[in-house]
């Protein structure tokens, strides 16, 4: 009887994890992993918070619960190749399930502050558009700890944050379009009044698929040829899910790696 042996291939398995209680905002960033190119043996899952979650991770309170709800119902991680922790904020999970094993781990704020840095080029600068006032400080301290600097130092090429002043949840319900549009476009434009800004980072999981509008802002400031042609603007999501199936191929190539 002839035998086979294995001389490559390996599935990958990322879980898109969605801190908060809302399936509405999980579906909304279903449309956005459809849109990734992945290869075909990679599967992407979803898990959404249990109930007991914020329906809207507003403030530090929130991402306090948001974890602790995580930890006591989440106990699947190591089934999983790569996990992205779809909140974007310095959010406790990601340490905390990096700290749990072998899986790569990463969220959708770490992944978007690598994306952007990378898209720049000399002199040009990149922000973040995001939900409530807390997360203007809240980012902006995130970056400067995430980049290795001082909280109170200046960086050349990150031009802050704006906030909409609207919740994650707005921008899926509760909220007429038309008001989503309207102040996720003021914000928009805020930023760009900083100068050379060329990369805009959503600083939101609940933006998912809302990137048009950015556009649309940059255009009526600076013309179409800037908002189509020179913008690159930054779903977390898409960076969360590209980053981690880049850390997982790096992973791959250590040595002692499993087949």
């Amino acid at each position: 009887m002839s035998t086979t042996t294995l001389v490559r291939g390996q599935g990958t398995k990322i879980l898109l994890l969605n801190p908060n209680s809302s399936s509405s905002m999980t579906d909304g960033m279903k449309t956005v992993i459809n849109d990734v190119n992945l290869p075909h043996s990679t599967e992407v899952y979803t898990y959404t918070a249990p109930p007991d979650s914020p329906a809207s991770i507003n403030d530090g309170t929130d991402i306090k619960a948001s974890t602790e709800a995580v930890l006591e119902d989440f106990n699947t991680a190591n089934e999983y190749d790569g996990i992205v922790v779809a909140c974007f904020s310095v959010h406790p999970l990601v340490s905390e399930l990096q700290s749990r094993g072998s899986t790569a781990v990463t969220g959708i704020f770490e992944a978007s502050v690598l994306a952007a840095i990378s898209l720049l080029r000399p002199n040009q600068k990149w922000g973040i558009v995001t939900t409530g006032k807390f997360w203007e400080s809240h980012l902006s301290d995130g970056v400067h700890a995430f980049l290795g600097a001082k909280t109170d130092g200046e960086n050349a090429k990150f031009a802050g944050v704006e906030s909409t002043g609207l919740n994650a949840s707005d921008f899926h319900h509760g909220v007429d379009p038309a008001v989503v549009r309207q102040k996720l476009k003021r914000a928009t434009k805020r930023l760009l009044g900083a100068g050379d800004v060329t990369v805009v980072v959503m600083g939101c999981a609940g933006m998912a698929g809302l990137e048009e509008i950015i556009r649309e802002a940059a255009g009526e400031e600076f013309g179409d040829e800037f908002a189509y042609g020179e913008l690159h603007v930054i779903d977390g999501v898409r960076a969360g899910i590209m980053q981690v199936d880049h850390m997982i191929r790096n992973q791959r190539l250590r040595p002692g790696r499993k087949l």
